[in-house]
């Protein structure tokens, strides 16, 4: 099969879904807010260790740490959206299973984000 792509496009990485690199980047992008992010979470989570349920209520109604935790959520879904994604389209080759297995990850990843979502602002808005 002809490579129908001209040569400026070879060099730039550029598909024929005009892509290159962008979810490459993304992934990457993501990994190192998650690096910070997540490590964030294990501290706090560190830190209520042995508090009782009233306590931690309180310490997640800081408006500060319900941003980070809806960041780290946000990061987190789409990190897992992405890498999920990349696993799927190397993985499985018949097309009608793979179109069905991405819009199954995308929905997963949407319902688990909007579900820690709805949760850290249910607390943090004293629900």
């Amino acid at each position: 099969m002809k490579d129908m792509r001209t040569p400026l496009n070879k060099v730039r990485g550029l598909g024929s879904a005009k892509e290159g690199t962008d979810h490459f980047w993304k992934q990457r992008l993501t990994a190192v807010a998650n690096l910070f992010l997540i490590s964030f979470f294990v501290i706090l989570v560190i830190s209520m260790q042995g508090s009782s349920h009233g306590d931690v209520v309180e310490m997640l109604r800081n408006p500060l740490i319900s941003i980070v935790l809806l960041l780290v959520i946000l990061s987190g879904t789409y990190h897992m959206k992405l890498g999920m994604q990349v696993i799927i389209e190397d993985y499985i080759h018949a097309e009608g299973i793979k179109f069905i297995a991405l819009m199954a990850n995308i929905f997963f990843c949407a319902f688990i984000g909007f579900g820690c979502i709805f949760a850290v602002l249910k607390i943090g808005f004293g629900g």
